[in-house]
């Protein structure tokens, strides 16, 4: 199993939190807490933490995380248009 994490500062991480996890809830299993929720995929789970900036951690098979990843990235991105720069870089979790 592979973990890794992207904190991407944002002035809207509840917002985006809430909208991820609802986006997928229609074809996903999801949880939606106030500031937290998870996203489970065929090939692994991202879990999204809104706080002083948006965290999101994804754990699956190694072979898939780049998929993962991907998809999650693609979806906040179309959420976030209006930010003028929002940067999404990956990285092993830290424990």
């Amino acid at each position: 199993m592979s973990r890794s994490v992207a904190v991407v500062t944002t002035n809207h991480a509840a917002r985006y939190t809430g909208q991820l996890v609802k986006h997928f809830a229609h074809r996903r299993p999801t949880e939606l807490a106030a500031d937290h929720g998870w996203i489970d995929f065929d090939y692994g789970r991202c879990t999204v933490q809104a706080g002083q900036a948006l965290t999101l951690t994804c754990e699956g098979p190694a072979k898939t995380m780049a998929q993962l990843q991907d998809v999650v990235v693609r979806h906040l991105v179309r959420f976030a248009f209006r930010e003028n720069e929002l940067k999404v870089e990956w990285g092993p979790l830290q424990n």
